[in-house]
């Protein structure tokens, strides 16, 4: 009784903003990132990053390919440089470097704790039998799970790292959940994607899964049901209370 189809067999759970608060970690490096290089390029014209900004151009996708889509909305293109490059204003990876580097230190910082409703919904997705991924675009998934100790639920993870390393086109394009899919054995009408945000649920519809869950931490509820979302929540222990 976990609030899903009785078809779905499986669980595919986007990571940061749906099992762990890391996302909020995420939009401030990214800010302090984006403004860093806004205040130097533009000067007196400076225009901040904003939340909108980053619902639209970078949550849920690969880092390199949101420095691409941000800057691509202010008119500014940069060359793009080696994935190692790093951290600088020079470069489409030197920019996400740098993102990545402040996360990393905020997370050093603050710790990693998980929602404790995703925490009740894994134990219970567990305890139903469902099989568990957790497909984040992030390349620091491993640590983050281990920091929020929810790598025991896991089964498979296809990360940022397992999606440079494959190759495969990131969110809003559904191949990372497609993967997550063949990593447990099921077809995608068997399972059920868990995102939060906009450009995942647009994966999980793409990509024709089971039943795609909007889980909704930005107040942006209807952006997530008009981009396919079959039901939205703001905690997931809501799809256990609804079936007590």
């Amino acid at each position: 009784m976990i609030g899903l189809p009785d078809h779905v067999t499986a669980c595919l759970f986007d990571l940061d903003g749906v099992l762990t608060g890391t996302a909020a970690l995420h939009r401030a490096a990214w800010k302090e990132a984006f403004d860093a290089f806004l205040r130097q390029r533009d000067g007196a014209a400076f225009r901040e990053f904003t939340e909108a900004d980053y619902n639209s151009f970078v949550d849920g996708r690969p880092r390199f390919d949101g420095v691409r889509a941000f800057l691509a909305s202010r008119g500014i293109t940069l060359p793009e440089g080696s994935p190692d490059a790093p951290p600088s204003n020079d470069t489409v990876q030197g920019v996400g470097n740098q993102k990545n580097q402040r996360v990393q230190e905020i997370i050093a910082e603050r710790g990693v704790s998980p929602y404790p409703g995703s925490v009740r919904y894994l134990e219970a997705a567990r305890k139903a039998g469902l099989r568990i991924a957790v497909v984040t675009s992030s390349a620091n998934g491993a640590s983050v799970l281990d920091a929020a100790d929810l790598t025991k639920f896991v089964e498979a993870r296809i990360d940022g790292v397992v999606i440079a390393e494959r190759g495969l086109s990131g969110k809003p394009a559904p191949d990372s959940f497609l993967a997550g899919a063949e990593a447990l054995g099921v077809e995608p009408s068997q399972a059920a994607v868990f995102e939060d945000a906009l450009s995942g649920v647009q994966a999980g519809r793409a990509g024709r899964f089971g039943y795609v869950v909007g889980v909704d931490r930005a107040g942006q509820a209807d952006a997530l049901r008009q981009q396919g979302a079959d039901v939205v929540v703001t905690d997931l222990a809501q799809l256990l209370e609804e079936q007590a």
